[in-house]
């Protein structure tokens, strides 16, 4: 069954339909591969293993009646344990939620199990999601298949680290600054940020509602391929009539982007931190591709770029991220891992007065107006999803590797849709990905110009563990 847990969700789906592979089969294969790699990786942090098993019989039970649930019908994948799942303990990553067991689904969890999919568990997360190394003081800390001595990346690591791994088909992911692409990219899946007001965060545990910081997270899918991403995107989007800011927008379909026609930025250096030269390596690589299909290429960067980290920090952090401590407080957590703590110290001791508040906000909209006035030029920007490959374990987290994490963030104070393909290689074996950034609203095209990508540059590959 080896073949079977590294194909793709479609492919699955369809071998599931045709008869070939029973669901009940692709269940334990996958189980199986869980509990292979996760004493190494600590990816998945909570089974639903009999209820899989009993939706996978009644997956098949339907199929022999001529019965199909829908185009995930048989298909298992984990869901990262900050998405609420009916019946399965969530915990957010956080102590006072260690015994929290939902009532309801998550909105995207419920549309995936609704489409057909099984779910067979949780994947690791930092607490709240707010970090990019996956560890908490629930779970522990989850590992990179590639080198456990390296991390994940966070928010959404344990999701990146099992799909990797063939441990599930897909998962989906948050993104409040590169929490699906940073995984995607240290673990060398495929990730997309979609547009926000795509993907409702209805059952998440940094919901809708959140003020000034509300439109930063999104929801999106993470997977070995990118036909993957393009076919979950539809089934979780759309509004539920409970996420305010979810907008009914039409999703185009990458299959009809015709890339030969668009126009291509890329750069290597965002002016903050210059990448690894095999980073540097891999956009260029990108960007010569898409060149290769006749689409106009240019080197180019936004001149405002470079505002970002200090714009990020003070948006999220200039109210002293009280934000952060209400959502501690609604779960009871008393104790939160060292890393979350002294940032609050942090934006505490920053905090600023309303007045200057306010002005942070203005200085975010005159950023995003800036960017769209660059983008007038371009279709699609390519360019890094850090400055380097997977780090050793905490140095994700110091400040001095801060500035090397500052390519994701743009695109969520812009809210544009962001896909991650895996690019290239470090020296030590490690993946390299490439970020491909689209107009507003513009999935189809993002998820088009990766999918090409990723056969030109040759995408996911099999794990050493």
């Amino acid at each position: 069954m080896d073949e079977i847990i590294y194909t793709s969700a479609k492919r699955m789906a369809r071998a599931i339909g045709d008869g070939e592979v029973s669901a009940a089969e692709v269940v334990e294969a996958h189980l199986a591969r869980i509990q292979e790699v996760n004493p190494t990786i600590n990816a998945v942090v909570r089974l639903a293993a009999e209820r899989a098993r009993a939706e996978a019989a009644e997956a098949d039970a339907a199929l022999a009646r001529g019965e199909r649930k829908g185009a995930l019908h048989g298909v298992p994948f984990t869901l990262k344990d900050s998405i609420d799942t009916e019946g399965v303990i969530t915990t957010g990553g956080t102590l006072g939620r260690s015994e929290y067991v939902p009532e309801a689904d998550a909105t995207v969890a419920a549309r995936l199990r609704a489409a057909g999919g099984i779910l067979l568990g949780k994947s690791n997360t930092p607490e709240l999601t707010l970090a990019a190394e996956t560890d908490n003081l629930v779970y522990g800390r989850t590992n990179n298949p590639f080198d456990a001595t390296r991390t994940t990346g966070g928010s959404s690591g344990g999701a990146g680290a099992i799909v990797c791994c063939g441990g599930a088909a897909f998962d989906i992911g948050s993104d409040t600054g590169g929490s699906v692409r940073y995984p995607a990219h240290f673990c060398g899946i495929a990730g997309l940020k979609p547009n926000s007001g795509r993907v409702p965060r209805t059952g998440h545990i940094v919901p809708h509602s959140m003020g000034a910081v509300d439109s930063l997270t999104q929801n999106g899918p993470m997977a070995r391929y990118v036909e993957d991403l393009a076919l979950i995107l539809p089934i979780i989007a759309g509004p539920d009539w409970s996420d305010p800011f979810i907008a009914p927008m039409p999703l185009g379909d990458p299959a009809e982007v015709d890339i030969s026609g668009l126009r291509v930025c890329f750069y290597t250096d965002n002016g903050i931190l210059t990448p690894t030269a095999e980073t540097v390596a891999a956009v260029r690589a990108a960007a010569n591709a898409l060149a290769d299909t006749g689409a106009a290429v240019e080197e180019d960067v936004p001149s405002v770029i470079a505002e970002n980290p200090n714009i990020s920090n003070r948006l999220s952090g200039g109210d002293g991220r009280e934000w952060t401590k209400r959502l501690l407080e609604k779960w009871g957590t008393t104790e939160s891992f060292p890393y979350l703590t002294r940032r609050i110290a942090k934006a505490q001791d920053d905090m600023v007065s309303v007045g200057d508040y306010t002005a942070v906000l203005e200085h975010v909209d005159g950023f995003r107006s800036a960017m769209l006035g660059f983008m007038r030029n371009y279709d699609v920007i390519v360019c890094p999803v850090a400055a380097f490959a997977a780090l050793e374990h905490g140095a994700s987290l110091e400040d001095r590797n801060q500035p090397g994490m500052s390519y994701t963030g743009t695109y969520n104070i812009t809210g544009w849709p962001s896909t991650v393909i895996r690019g290239g290689t470090s020296p030590d074996g490690l993946p390299i990905g490439v970020q491909v950034v689209a107009r507003p609203w513009r999935e189809d095209v993002s998820l088009a110009v990766a999918q090409y990508l990723e056969g030109a540059l040759g995408g996911w590959q099999k794990p050493p563990i």
